[in-house]
Formats: C-alpha cells, structure tokens, sequence
C-alpha cells in the first residue's frame, strides 16, 4: 500500500513526464499557422523537418543543459588575463553551456540569416528554444541574425566578404557570434546622446573609441556598435554603424571588458561593460547612414525576435501549468476541476494565443521584407507592427509567466521544480531589451505623427471581414488619431490605446484564421474581456479543449 507521499510524488512525475518530447508535434496552433501562410509545400515540410528535430534536441540535450549552466553557481567568468599574464578579454562558460550551443548552430536559426525571406524558419526555431526561455543563446543567435542582414543587405561588398561567411557557419567550433553594443552609460535609450567617436583611418575603416554600458554576448567575436565620426552632426543623425572583429594579428581589438553584469534574468548570457580604445572597425553601409541600419533592420530584427522568444516563453508557461493541473490534487479533486483555475488557465491560454497571432503576423511581414517582395503598405505596416508587437507580447509574458507560477503554488517558485522561475526572471528582462514599454509607445506615436500608419492599420483590419472587431478597430484608431491631434491628451493616452490596438490585431487573426479552434474561443473572449462574457464557464472549456 502506498503512502500519501508516494502518491503525490507519483503525481508530480506523471506531470513532469507531459513535456511533449516533440514540442513542434504538439503545438497545434503553431502548426496551424504554418499551414495558412506557407504555400510552398516543399518549404513547408522541410520546416516541419527541421523544427521537429529541433524540438526533440531541445528537450533532450538543450534542457537538462540550460538547467546547470542557468544556475548562478555556474554563472559566465571573465578572465582579462591568461597564466602568464597575458591579456585576453575571454569569457568563459560551464561546458554544458557549450553543449547547448552545438545544438542551437547545428539547426540553422542563424545560417538561415545568410539567405532572404527565412523568417518563417528562424521565428518556428527561435518560438521553440524559447520553451527554455533565453538560455543563454537567444540573444546570441538574434544578435548573430540581426549583424548577419545587416552585412547581407547593407555592407560593401568587401566588408562582407570579410565579415558575413563566418556568422553563418553551423559549426558552433567554427562560427563567429555576433553582438549588438548600442547602449551607453549617459544615454539608454536616447541613442542620441552616445559619445563613442569614430575617426577614419583612411583605408575606409575607422579607429572606435568609448564606452558602452550595457554589452549583451561579451564574448562575441564581432561586435556591432554605433560611434559617431570626427566632424559628423550630433543626435542620431550623426551615428554610423560598424562591426569590430574582437581579434586582430592575434591580439584583443583595442578594447577592455571592466566587468560582467549580475541581471536578474538571462543568466547564462554574459552581459558585460566594455570600454574601446581607438578599436579596429569597418562601417556597415553609408556611415552617414548608420542609425537607419542600426535601428531599421539590426533593432528591429531583434524586436520582431524579441516578440516571438516572449511567445513561446508563454507557450512552456501554459504547457507546464494546464499539465499541472490536471494531476495535482487538493481537496480532493484535481486542482483543474476549480473554476478559479479553469479561468486562470483559459486566460493563460488565451494570451498565449493572442501573442502567437501577434507574432506571426509580424513574421509574415519580416519575411516578405527580408525576401524582398514587401510593396510600400506592407513596409509600413511592419513599421508600426515591430514597435506594437514587441511592446504586447513582452509585457504579457511576464503576465502569463507568473500566472503559471500561480498555478503551482508555492512549488512554482522553486528553481529546480520546474522550469517557471527561470522564464519568469527572463520574461521581466525582454520587457527592457530593444526599448522600454514607454520608450516604444512614445516612438510609436512619433511614427504615426509622421507616416500614415493608421490609416494603414484601419485597412489591414478592414479587410480582414471580421464583424466582431469593427467597431473596437474603430473606436481604437479613432483615439489614436485624437492622440495626433492633441499632443498634451496623447502624451498621457496613447500607451492605453496601444494596448487596444495590439488587441484588436491579435483577435482578428485569432477570429480570422481560427474559425472553429480554441484560437476563435481566445478571440472572443479577449476581444470584450472575461467581464462581459455571458458564459465564462463555456467560454473557457472551449480555449481549453483539445483541438480535433
């Protein structure tokens, strides 16, 4: 006979082993949307491919990886010097973290960088190493991604020659990692105010001199930085955009890492301080032109990334608390069975949903840029979707996340319980990475004040045909361009209707592309709020039935 413990234990492994081992296979709403908007069918079943393989290695070897090398006892090191006093500048890793990366270069996130119009393949990869939130080499690959277009699309052709082959090696041995050192110490988000200098050499590179303050993957081997030329105009206007090789003839590139920050989340990524001194570097594209490159494909690719890792940060959420649910016991019954949950775990899902949607409306609008088949709608569209989209899933992520800890009571909070910790302490840093909410909802406004993102958006939303959302759009779009036309009401508004109109993006592709899917269920409830639903208790079984 079995004791209450035994019992409970048993319990807890049977919800551990609901993982899926194939996480790909088991995610019908991504599968779904793969369905809808790849045509190609040769290229739609060589992702199912890849993302399969991907999905089981990330459960077999990425995990129980991430798992020890996340721990702060196993934290990255700098190691300025090496055993005989030789300066170096390395960071060093847990060789599990290493582990993890082989598997992450072998699938292709970053190699794909190399060919247009593979957003599709990058986001499903990026959505399901996400399951594990950061660990450790998210950043990396997206920062790779984003210097690898920008040499494809922006560099001289020698520059790239130089620069571009070694970012895509699959090889995780061979390959250069890519990084993205934007931030400085007096400026954050007012790029406009960075102070590092770039003088010419003569020979069409530059010597780069300064600080940067906040240096994700400091153990890089190409760093993209912004630096302002001798004699170039102050403001963003006057930035150009370089990459420097960490080594040249051997030695460290004119620069010094002072230390590795101690952040809150993304642990196994070192973020560090680095200052330069008259480093080697070459410009990518025009220098004059360097803040359009900066922002408008290395950001940008990092926030339309930045919305998918937040979204499959809350498919795992979802995957480990409904699972949770259904076999933790209280009072009798199992813990699912309480209406309480039920609407926690709807909700959850829902948001989950909302920003898959999201997310994948921006990948259609990334890979048909990156392809080069975008007309002048849909440049704007993605314009005013990579700031909104970013903003929504980043901020709900943390929602989803801790409401997933909720679920599991006090064990949710235990770091070696489960995996709801770790995604919770990355989810927070996300909201930061690529501009502040505030930050992003002021740029927003900016850009609708200057190009006619709204009336865009008011025809994508109209086209659609879905009724339900119409006069939500209506009443949306109409704020926003209050917001334009009174400057004072919009500088305390416009963040509120963002939020309205990321929601009413979302819920019609929900209720457009999942007629008949719990996809459709999670459109409507979010559309008018849990609040105003008639039946919460239906509307709720519905998101959290199985899909047929």
């Amino acid at each position: 006979m079995t004791s209450p413990y035994d019992d409970a234990r048993a319990a807890l492994a049977a919800w551990r082993d609901e993982l899926p081992a194939d996480p790909y296979a088991a995610d019908w709403a991504l599968r779904a949307l793969i369905d809808t908007s790849v045509p190609d069918v040769a290229r739609r079943e060589e992702l199912a491919a890849r993302a399969s393989a991907f999905g089981r290695a990330l459960i077999g070897t990425i995990a129980p990886a991430a798992t020890r090398y996340e721990q702060r006892g196993h934290s990255p090191e700098l190691a300025k010097y090496d055993g005989i006093g030789r300066r170096v500048e390395r960071v060093t890793f847990d060789g599990a973290y290493h582990d993890a990366g082989a598997v992450v270069w072998a699938s292709g996130l970053v190699a794909d960088s190399g060919t247009p119009g593979r957003a599709y393949e990058q986001a499903v990869l990026l959505y399901l190493l996400s399951l594990e939130g950061e660990a450790g080499h998210a950043c990396p690959a997206v920062c790779t991604i984003g210097l690898a277009r920008a040499l494809r699309r922006r560099a001289d052709d020698t520059t790239q020659a130089r620069f571009l082959a070694p970012l895509l090696e699959r090889d995780y041995a061979r390959t250069q990692r890519g990084s993205q050192f934007l931030t400085e110490v007096q400026g954050g988000s007012d790029v406009g105010a960075n102070a590092c200098t770039a003088e010419p050499v003569g020979d069409g590179s530059y010597r780069i001199s300064g600080e940067k303050w906040f240096c994700s993957v400091a153990d890089a081997d190409q760093f993209l930085v912004t630096a302002r030329p001798v004699g170039a105009a102050g403001g963003t206007r006057g930035l150009g955009c370089f990459t420097i090789p960490r080594w040249v003839d051997g030695a460290p590139n004119g620069f010094s890492l002072r230390r590795l920050k101690d952040k809150l989340g993304t642990r196994g990524l070192a973020s560090g301080e680095i200052d330069f001194d008259r480093a080697l570097a070459w410009p990518i594209g025009p220098v004059d032109e360097g803040f359009k490159t900066a922002v408008g494909i290395v950001l940008n690719t990092s926030r339309w990334l930045t919305a998918v890792g937040a979204t499959g940060m809350m498919r795992r959420a979802v995957l480990e608390a409904t699972a949770y649910a259904r076999h933790r016991r209280a009072f009798g019954q199992p813990i699912a069975e309480f209406p309480l949950v039920q609407r926690t775990l709807a909700s959850m899902t829902a948001e989950w949903l909302a920003a898959l949607h999201l997310s994948w409306v921006l990948t259609e609008l990334e890979d048909a840029i990156d392809g080069g088949d975008a007309d002048e709608e849909t440049v704007l569209y993605h314009r005013f979707c990579v700031n909104v989209v970013k903003y929504a899933t980043s901020i709900t992520a943390t929602r989803v996340v801790r409401d997933g800890i909720e679920i599991l009571g006090g064990n949710g909070t235990i770091e070696d319980f489960s995996v709801l910790p770790r995604l919770y302490r990355d989810a927070i840093v996300y909201e930061s990475w690529e501009g502040t909410h505030n930050v992003i909802a002021q740029q927003v406004l900016n850009d609708c004040s200057r190009l006619p993102l709204l009336d865009v958006v008011a025809d994508r939303i109209e086209r659609a045909g879905v009724a339900a959302v119409a006069e939500p759009a209506k009443q949306a779009v109409l704020d926003a361009h209050r917001a334009l036309d009174d400057p004072a009401w919009g500088a305390w508004n416009f963040r509120s209707v963002l939020d309205r109109l990321a929601r009413v993006i979302a819920c019609t592709s929900l209720l457009s592309r999942g007629a008949g899917t719990p996809a459709e269920a999670a459109g409507e409830l979010l559309l008018h709020g849990p609040d105003d639903e008639p039946d919460l208790a239906a509307s709720c079984a519905a998101i959290l039935a199985p899909p047929l």
